[in-house]
């Protein structure tokens, strides 16, 4: 239950981190992300979904969102040029971790690394650009 719990969470915070990182260009991204648990006997296959970022997500990056029934605190979120960091730390789940995403002008690759008692877990991601975002 307490792995379920971490992995759950831990997609949860990636799916909403790509899309108000940092310095992005406005538009569609498609977004990768693959998960890897040292000590797992199977391989969790990626994550991919496209996610539109707005003209004001674009030019006003904030540092993700918890999950509201979360105890859950980003800190140390710099934006240095092309690059973002970040701590996070989650008491009630005795975990933390880090991040960092490096962004192209098309593209981005980063990593958050999280520990959770004798549990460790690595999410990559990789954005690529797909153009202006659907109309609704």
């Amino acid at each position: 239950m307490k792995l379920r719990t971490f992995a759950l969470w831990f997609v949860v915070f990636a799916l909403a981190l790509p899309c108000f990182a940092g310095p992005m260009k406005a538009g569609k991204w498609q977004v990768t992300i693959t998960t890897e648990m040292p000590g797992m006997p199977m391989k969790m296959p990626p994550t991919i979904f496209t996610t539109c970022v707005t003209k004001e997500q674009a030019e006003n990056p904030q540092p993700p969102a918890a999950k509201k029934d979360s105890d859950c605190k980003i800190s140390n979120y710099k934006l240095d040029g092309n690059t973002v960091t970040w701590t996070i730390e989650c008491p009630k789940q005795k975990t933390t971790g880090e991040g960092k995403i490096v962004y192209s002008s098309d593209s981005y690759i980063g990593e958050t690394h999280m520990k959770m008692s004798d549990m460790e877990m690595t999410q990559k991601y990789s954005g690529k650009y797909l153009g202006a975002c659907d109309e609704k």
